[in-house]
């Protein structure tokens, strides 16, 4: 020893000698090489923990799975930690596979001498006295059920312990464990077999889930409930010998039968969880659903697919208006069905939207001053360039106000309002809000955009459609929980009430202009259809939710028959019963509906649009309006209106009320409230500028005016009875011309487009059908001339 340090360079510290001694001692020495090629191995070889294996699971917003996407293996996993699985579990796995995981390093020494006597004295395997990190180093590197395959098992389960806590490790187990078929984990398990959260097992149900991965196909519960049973009661008679549970409880869990349904794979809003799993998503995908609702409403639509036309697809968008949380996405029919396209999201897809822009185009006129509720607007044949717009209903109607032309979604009423309001700032409007319209390159907004002239998406007009319940601010929707609640001002408080008011059936106010009226809201709801039968659309407000609805061939062909009202609409009417049922099951009341204090009632008088005392013979017609901010504006008249054939005719009357010149002696000026020109032919004769104007005297008579004689049809007359003649096929053919007027004609029968001639032509058209028919002729200066007659059978 001397020598050794004699040995020694001086200047050598205490601790160089106190490791040289320690050096000497062979077991020590041992036992650090042991540890150096224990740390190599581990380098060398290791651990395969689980990397991201792209298994998702998208959740409902009570954390029920919804969608499943597996991974490489087509396993699929519910990721949940220790503390989001009931207790009961936790002391039944542990209690039945690992008393002591918290207290050994990984391995049980007295497990595994008990499980190799057994083994030695069989002669083959019988048990392998495995501890839990034991079985998660089995699934996390599998292996042979033999010594070489043990002892490999044996070298994961140290490196487990060295690397992750004990929570870590459980962790793995209740995630990995296998349950039968492709599920692993408790939380998949649960969810599949007992349809509930892990966090509420009860103690019978922990104890199954707490078995199963014993022989996972073997005591699959909804295929072999008596053999799951029996291992069931087995875990709960352990736990009795323990004394973990009250005798009671376990008397209670031996008493519950083990009766499951077949196993239900998460199969809800496939395409919103298409849509959401995204690179990069996390395990769980959260969103806002109701999968309850969802659950409903795709029964409802499967049930739907019967009635729909061949290649013919639905969508159904539900959301909570307060929150905007989203809580049934339904993009179509059905994901599998290839002949109707289900895997085309149409929830998302770019469509014409018909209509369904017009209440918008309404509350921007409101809060523009151009009209109010009871505004006289023009439902005549117009010409716009080469742009000639009709109804999607047969004929024109004259005279309609604007509550009357939303509810009934006239066309022309509404292009004559968009007219007014310019088309580019009501798409600027629109795009500021969130509601984008998307136009083919190059080209910009234009009047056939109020009829479906651009692409649309049902998630924005729904979003759209949210201002007319949140006071007029459009707010975006919500898909996940964390998604902020974000809205843009679209209209005002008062424009949106009295939109909402129309479109519920509420058009006109009380006959009281002083009653204060505190509503509880109805539906609210607008149909749409594209062109040429493509889309049909139905879009709701209610008083909690959003509803909108689109039925159509995602290819875009058309679909003959197929309109909003008659397709979309009855969908939208059940969607909504089956809501209001559903918050009346659960005790919610409707909120009350206040009327913002911008908003009034006045009684107005047609044709002028404005308050008139009802005997004032300028009064033609009085009806009650709601109003905005206090204002009556002025009836609007088309910007192609006739000139010299305005609202208000000044003139002079003499003594026996005939029309005389200015200068006639004893001349007294009079104004006369006339109706539009275009309205002439839809008037009552006594309500016709020719009748309302007194006669002229011919003595002094009034300077003229120089303005087209009036339009009128020559071919057919007012209230014919025509009849094809005795025995004859053929459809009957009327020759048909126009006097007065000026300019080129259109020619329309039931509001669709028939012919286009010069001033003087004539032409033939035939008419095959027997009923009622409406022919109308519009010409360059805006005047038009319509009249009615059938043909019989």
């Amino acid at each position: 020893m001397s020598g050794i340090k004699q040995g020694l360079r001086p200047g050598l510290s205490t601790w160089t000698l106190r490791l040289w001694h320690l050096l000497r001692r062979p077991w020590l020495l041992a036992a650090l090489c042991l540890l150096a090629v224990l740390a190599l191995a581990d380098r060398l070889f290791p651990l395969p923990l689980p990397a991201d294996d792209l298994a998702r699971v998208v959740l409902a917003e009570d954390g029920a799975p919804l969608w499943r996407f597996a991974d490489q293996e087509g396993v699929w996993r519910y990721p949940v930690s220790p503390n989001e699985v009931s207790p009961y579990y936790l002391d039944a796995l542990l209690t039945y596979e690992d008393r002591w995981f918290y207290q050994h390093p990984g391995v049980n020494p007295l497990a595994l001498a008990r499980a190799a006597w057994q083994n030695l004295s069989g002669g083959r395997v019988l048990s392998g006295g495995s501890t839990l990190s034991m079985q998660v180093a089995r699934l996390l590197d599998p292996h042979a059920r033999s010594y070489p395959g043990k002892l490999k098992q044996l070298w994961r389960t140290l490196q487990l312990e060295w690397h992750l806590s004990k929570d870590e490790i459980l962790t793995l187990y209740l995630n990995r464990a296998p349950f039968g078929g492709t599920l692993q984990g408790v939380a998949a398990a649960s969810w599949a077999y007992l349809g509930k959260s892990p966090r509420q097992l009860t103690r019978a149900e922990a104890a199954l889930l707490a078995v199963l991965p014993q022989a996972p196909s073997r005591l699959r519960p909804d295929r072999h409930p008596e053999r799951a049973q029996a291992a069931r009661d087995k875990v709960l008679k352990r736990l009795d010998s323990f004394g973990v549970w009250p005798q009671a409880a376990i008397n209670d869990a031996l008493e519950e039968p083990v009766l499951l349904a077949p196993r239900q794979e998460p199969r809800l809003a496939p395409l919103l969880a298409r849509r959401l799993n995204t690179r990069g998503s996390p395990p769980l995908i959260r969103t806002t659903l109701d999968a309850a609702l969802q659950r409903r409403l795709e029964d409802l639509l499967l049930g739907w697919r019967a009635r729909l036309p061949e290649r013919t697809s639905a969508a159904i968008l539900v959301v909570e208006q307060p929150s905007m949380a989203v809580r049934a996405y339904l993009g179509s029919v059905d994901i599998g069905d290839a002949k109707r396209f289900g895997h085309v999201d149409m929830i998302s897809a770019v469509r014409s939207p018909g209509s369904t822009l017009k209440p918008f185009l309404y509350g921007m006129a409101l809060d523009e001053g151009l009209i109010h509720a009871e505004s006289l607007l023009q439902d005549v044949p117009r010409r716009y360039g080469d742009y000639r717009p009709g109804n999607f209903a047969a004929g024109f109607s004259g005279a309609v106000s604007a509550s009357e032309a939303l509810a009934t979604s006239l066309n022309l009423p509404a292009v004559q309002l968009l007219e007014a309001f310019g088309p580019k700032r009501f798409a600027g409007e629109l795009r500021s809000a969130g509601v984008p319209l998307l136009l083919p390159p190059l080209a910009e907004p234009n009047l056939a955009l109020i009829l479906g002239g651009a692409g649309s998406r049902l998630e924005e007009l729904v979003s759209g459609y949210s201002a007319f319940a949140r006071g007029g601010k459009a707010a975006r929707l919500r898909f996940q929980p964390q998604d902020a609640l974000y809205e843009r001002r679209l209209l005002s408080p008062g424009a949106a009430w009295i939109v909402r008011h129309i479109l519920s059936g509420q058009a006109r106010p009380d006959r009281d202009p002083r009653a204060q009226l505190v509503q509880r809201p109805s539906l609210a709801w607008k149909t749409g259809t594209s062109y040429g039968f493509r889309d049909a659309w139905a879009i709701g407000v209610a008083p909690r939710y959003l509803i909108g609805i689109w039925i159509g061939r995602p290819d875009g062909t058309p679909v003959p028959g197929q309109f909003g009202l008659a397709s979309a609409a009855p969908l939208l009417l059940q969607v909504h019963d089956l809501l209001v049922n559903r918050d009346s099951q659960r005790g919610i009341a409707l909120p009350v509906d206040p009327q913002p204090a911008s908003v009034g009632v006045a009684a107005i008088c047609w044709p002028l649009g404005q308050p008139l005392d009802s005997s004032d013979p300028n009064c033609r017609r009085q009806r009650f309006a709601w109003t905005l901010d206090g204002t009556t504006p002025p009836t609007l008249l088309a910007q192609d209106q006739p000139l010299g054939l305005g609202l208000q005719e000044h003139f002079w009357v003499n003594s026996a009320g005939l029309r005389v010149d200015s200068r006639c002696p004893g001349a007294t000026a009079q104004m006369l409230a006339l109706w539009p020109a275009p309205l002439e032919p839809w008037l009552p004769r006594r309500e016709r500028r020719s009748a309302r104007l007194p006669a002229a005297d011919p003595q002094c008579p009034p300077p003229q005016v120089a303005v087209a004689a009036p339009l009128s049809i020559v071919g057919v007359r007012e209230g014919d009875r025509l009849r094809r003649p005795a025995g004859s096929v053929e459809p009957l053919r009327l020759r048909l011309s126009a006097l007065g007027g000026s300019g080129r004609r259109w020619w329309f029968v039931e509001g669709q487009p028939i012919a286009e001639t010069s001033a003087d032509a004539v032409f033939n058209h035939a008419f095959t059908r027997s009923g009622q028919y409406q022919l109308s002729v519009l010409d360059e200066s805006g005047q038009t001339a319509t009249l009615r007659f059938s043909l019989a059978e």
